[in-house]
Formats: C-alpha cells, structure tokens, sequence
C-alpha cells in the first residue's frame, strides 16, 4: 500500500502485538494528540499507537481541510516516540468511516491486537457515528478524558448503552485483551489544545 509517498501504507507491526487507533482529521496535529497517545502506551502497556488520517470526517465540515499529504507530513513531525505513526490509509480503501477502517485493519493486521482511542468529546457523539454499535463490538475502547467533557461524555446515549461493559480504572492494562464489547475512562494529564483553535488563531 504506498501511495502519495507512501502515506497510505500501514506501519510496520508484528503479529501478537497491541496497537492502539487514534483516528482523526489532524487538521493540524497537536499536543493533546500526542498525550493521549502517551497516556495509551503508558497505562495500556501497548506495543503501539497509530494515528489514523482521515480522509474527511463524515460529521465534519471539509472545507477547511488541509490536503491528506500536509496533515500527514505535520503528524511525523510532531511525533517525537517512535512508538506513535501516523498512516493515511484510509484513503486507500475508498472510506471515510471508522467502522470500514476497522474491518479492513482486522482483515490485513489479522495476528494484532487493536484498541480504539477518542477523546471524552468524541463519546459525547459517538451515537452519532455510523455503526457505532458495531464498532464498540469490533475493538476495545479507551476513552481519554478531557477538559469539560467527562460529564457530557459520561451520560451520553452511547456509555449508557455500553454502560455494563465498563471497566474500571484499575483494570487499564487488562483492556488490549479483553473481548469487545470492553471500554474505559481513563482520568489523567488533560490536554485542552484543539484543532479548531489552532486553525482559528493560524487565520487571526
């Protein structure tokens, strides 16, 4: 898979590995990509953490999206453990939902272990996204908390729907391993960079 220089290839992984999925449009990267991403390798014990590119967030304006080559590239440099790639290959398989990425990633990663991870403000929507019941039935769940968020994210349709399936704090490093429907909040360095603020103060 290399196309656009390559940004459509999977990372390198090897069977038996757990690799965590942080999906987004990156427009741009920053620092509270990279603490989750921490946050992930720290208290889940993973081999890895992919951020996936997105080609154009289906829930998203794309209007002001930048070309998948610029978010890409700008995620490489901010990246700064070599745990953490970033791989746009979504646009490879013609879709820009999560539950088509997981499918295939299941299919072609068949011996790795993945974890799905979002932030508290994605939870709060995640009703919303297509499939979500089938997702959170593909892969376990990692929720990063974030400022002014945990209340929203706590009581949205989709935790109280997933409620049973929850698991505490304590049992983090257990999650990569368990058999999905299986989630967690996780409390820790919160992070309240935004990519909207970002392109809102690049444009001031």
């Amino acid at each position: 898979m290399r196309r656009e220089g390559g940004y459509a290839r999977l990372p390198p992984f090897a069977a038996g590995e757990t690799i965590g999925l942080l999906g987004g449009s990156f427009n741009p990267p920053h620092s509270g990509h990279l603490l989750a991403s921490r946050l992930a390798l720290t208290r889940l014990g993973l081999s890895q953490v992919w951020w996936l590119a997105t080609p154009g967030n289906p829930l998203k304006n794309a209007a002001d999206l930048a070309a998948l080559r610029v978010r890409v590239e700008a995620a490489q440099a901010l990246i700064d453990d070599p745990r953490i790639a970033v791989t746009g290959f979504e646009s490879e398989i013609g879709s820009r939902y999560t539950a088509d990425a997981l499918r295939f990633l299941k299919r072609r990663a068949s011996g790795a272990r993945f974890v799905w991870i979002m932030g508290a403000d994605n939870l709060a929507q995640f009703h919303r996204w297509r499939e979500w019941r089938e997702i959170a039935a593909m892969v376990p769940i990692l929720v990063v908390d974030r400022p002014g968020a945990s209340f929203a994210a706590l009581s949205s349709r989709a935790a109280q729907a997933l409620g049973r399936w929850r698991l505490p704090e304590r049992e983090a490093a257990r999650l990569a391993y368990m058999k999905p429907p299986a989630w967690i909040f996780l409390h820790g360095p919160r992070s309240s960079a935004s990519s909207t603020a970002l392109r809102r103060r690049a444009g001031a």
